[in-house]
């Protein structure tokens, strides 16, 4: 009589679910839930990473590093490095495109497994994450038009500087005793930094190098702009969960693709320094 009325039962909660037509999602669910809660249970994240078959990658609009170019395909620096890795971990790499200013918070929620974007690994960012081995040089620049007058950042106490949300330009201005007294004003991304001072709404914006070096001067949207001055020294890594195995794996890629010259040839490809 028990096994008579579980299978009615087991019957109607089969026709329920077809009924709301969620068979297939609520299957899909299950096991994404699944490996989550083995995820959570203790199993390594480069496990919960493999489990998934792909690693999400959140990023930001940023030439060189992940940009779509001039005949609609998403490329640069990190995302052909993003690619090179997931292939060694036997992984396909997914990208999102994610809010800067709330990275961590997004690492965090799982909404992504790493940050990879031209991230420059500051002390707060090795503190709530973890980061991989550096893997490229960087610096933040003043950028201005390029007739505006110049001599040091004194020059621009008083004045509108823009940069990133959440970024290591935006650290920048704080820790600059000149800048700190500028009129500052956030944005989004660092392209529109560029697009604001190229308007004349803001007198400068500090910005990563590699992203000026790329965007502005002679033959780009932006040949009136110019690199003004050089800030600080730096360096680049990708940020995953804290307490993350898989950014020592991704570390040991790096030096795999080192040593066969994949990542030298990218780094000719988009004029970047590599890391020591």
């Amino acid at each position: 009589m028990k096994k008579l009325i579980s299978t009615v039962l087991a019957l109607g909660m089969a026709a329920s679910l077809a009924a709301c037509g969620s068979s297939a999602s609520t299957a899909a669910s299950t096991a994404e839930s699944t490996v989550e809660s083995t995820a959570a249970a203790g199993d390594s994240d480069l496990d919960y990473i493999k489990g998934k078959g792909k690693m999400t990658i959140g990023y930001t609009v940023y030439e060189p590093m992940n940009y779509t170019d001039a005949d609609g395909n998403f490329t640069g620096f990190d995302t052909e490095l993003a690619t090179a890795v997931c292939e060694k971990l036997g992984v396909e790499p997914e990208f999102v495109e994610i809010n800067w200013d709330t990275k961590i918070v997004e690492l965090d929620a799982k909404s992504i497994d790493c940050i990879w974007n031209g991230m420059t690994l500051t002390d707060d960012i090795q503190a709530n994450t973890a980061c991989t081995k550096a893997y490229a040089k960087n610096a933040q620049v003043v950028v201005m038009k390029a007739d505006a007058d110049y001599s040091s950042t004194a020059d621009l106490v008083g004045k509108t500087v823009v940069a990133e949300a959440g970024s290591a330009g935006e650290s920048a201005i704080n820790d600059d005793e000149s800048l700190a007294q500028a009129d500052y004003v956030s944005k989004s991304v660092q392209t529109d930094c560029l697009m604001e001072v190229a308007a004349g709404t803001a007198d400068a914006a500090v910005l990563d190098l590699t992203l000026a070096s790329a965007m502005i001067g002679d033959g780009t949207d932006y040949a009136d702009l110019a690199i003004k001055d050089e800030l600080n020294a730096e360096e680049y890594g990708v940020a995953f969960r804290k307490g993350s195995d898989a950014a020592d794996a991704v570390s040991a890629a790096f030096d795999e693709l080192k040593a066969d010259g994949t990542m030298p040839a990218l780094a000719d490809k988009y004029s970047l320094a590599l890391a020591d």
